[in-house]
């Protein structure tokens, strides 16, 4: 099984950190052991093989009565102590303290005669055992190692510097975590611009690198701000200039032809102009999109049912199917424009199976409009959300800018919610539009 890296900038500087200050202590400690405890251990031997030398030459030349008291004084026995070899101690806090005593075994006895042989006794009493010469007889001779003979300062230091590389460690996590304190909030304002939102300048006092980084993208939003302004501006100021000779043609129009001279003419110039005036109000409807209007409660089920009223008396009837949904913050213009949208839409390019159906899917009340057309392939659903994007089947209707799901799709990211469309069971395309049932749910665009 393969292990990658960390994907997180966070937990990689943090293993690299670990890794660090591990990589850190091993090199210290192997310094530390065999460049400063080594010699240590080793020369302490060679003290302790001079006076066990010197022990071994005064019990030699003592009388045999007086050597043999002393040597049972001392304890000494004839047999070799087998039981008394080194053994592997499993317990990892001793480790330490069986290199210490491997280490001073191999020296005392590097700097001991042959036939002076030594043991280690290991267990509840731990005790050195050697072989002496009394009275020109071998015996062994036991010395205990007291806590004080076998403790050493290094189990201290090796706890306290794991302890400061727990610190290090500790450190910088929280170091890191105030570096990606900026990184989160600059990856939290970009999902906000995409989502349409303008979020709050960011935070310059940071760290250099940073604070470059968060001026740079204040700057980026400050430019599409402008952008976002202007591109208003000029459609107004398209719309507004367009319309006044508009305004002007048809009333030259009016009073240059007198009634009844050309009723096809004029019916056919009068539908262009209105052709015209539809597709500016869809431009500006696209740049506004209710933007300035106020969210307020209310119920989407009559808001359906008036729009459907209004369909049926110009001969378009919608089967309505109005599940139970609770007071909805909405802006009751734009939200009116997207139903109006997607009714139409059906009404143009489904004509037939014409229906409506609201319900609450959790946090959301959901809105379907529905119609048994032709339909559209899956991959052109989503295609139909950008500006100008239109269908297979429209392109063969007149009137149309593409903008009229893109109006629908800006207003229900307007209200927090998603526009999606789907296949409907029995046939032809279903429009569906999910709103927050809470207001905290409501963006910009």
């Amino acid at each position: 099984m393969r292990i990658g890296l960390p994907r997180s900038l966070l937990a990689r500087n943090i293993a690299l950190l670990v890794a660090l200050v591990a990589l850190t202590q091993a090199c210290s400690l192997t310094v530390l052991l065999h460049y400063v405890q080594r010699p240590r251990i080793e020369r302490a031997a060679i003290i302790f093989a001079d006076y066990v030398k010197m022990l071994d030459g005064v019990l030699g030349a003592m009388p045999a009565d007086t050597s043999g008291a002393v040597a049972q004084r001392l304890g000494a026995q004839w047999q070799d102590p087998a039981h008394a070899t080194p053994q592997a101690d499993p317990n990892p806090l001793q480790l330490f303290r069986t290199y210490q005593r491997d280490v001073f075994l191999e020296a005392l006895q590097r700097h001991l005669p042959s036939d002076m042989p030594v043991r280690w006794q290991s267990g509840d009493e731990e005790r050195l055992w050697i072989r002496l010469h009394v009275a020109d007889t071998a015996r062994w001779v036991a010395m205990p190692m007291t806590e004080d003979a076998r403790a050493s300062g290094i189990t201290t230091a090796l706890i306290l510097s794991t302890a400061l590389a727990l610190l290090a460690a500790l450190t910088g996590y929280l170091i890191q975590l105030h570096l990606n304190r900026p990184l989160q909030d600059l990856a939290d304002a970009a999902r906000q611009i995409c989502a349409g939102d303008s979020p709050p300048p960011l935070p310059t006092n940071g760290p250099t690198e940073i604070a470059q980084v968060s001026s740079a993208f204040n700057q980026m939003t400050q430019a599409l701000q402008q952008a976002e302004q202007t591109r208003a501006l000029m459609l107004a100021g398209v719309s507004h200039d367009i319309r006044t000779p508009l305004t002007k043609l048809r009333l030259a129009m009016a009073m240059s032809i007198p009634r009844g001279a050309d009723d096809a003419f004029v019916a056919s110039a009068e539908g262009y102009l209105d052709h015209i005036e539809t597709i500016l109000q869809q431009f500006m409807d696209y740049a506004g999109s209710g933007e300035k209007e106020q969210p307020q409660p209310g119920d989407i089920n009559a808001l359906v049912s008036q729009l459907a009223s209004d369909f049926a008396g110009l001969g378009h009837e919608f089967e309505l199917s109005l599940g139970d949904l609770p007071p909805v913050p909405f802006r009751p213009v734009s939200l009116l424009r997207l139903l109006m949208n997607l009714m139409q839409n059906a009404v143009v390019y489904g004509k037939t199976g014409l229906a409506v159906r609201t319900w609450r899917d959790g946090g959301s009340a959901c809105i379907a409009v529905g119609d048994r057309g032709t339909g559209i392939a899956a991959a052109e659903l989503e295609q139909l959300k950008a500006p100008f994007s239109r269908g297979a089947n429209a392109r063969t209707h007149s009137g149309g800018t593409g903008l009229g799901l893109a109006i629908v799709e800006r207003i229900a990211r307007l209200h927090g919610g998603t526009l999606q469309f789907r296949a409907r069971e029995g046939g032809g395309l279903e429009a569906v539009v999910s709103l927050p049932l809470h207001a905290q749910g409501v963006q910009r665009p």
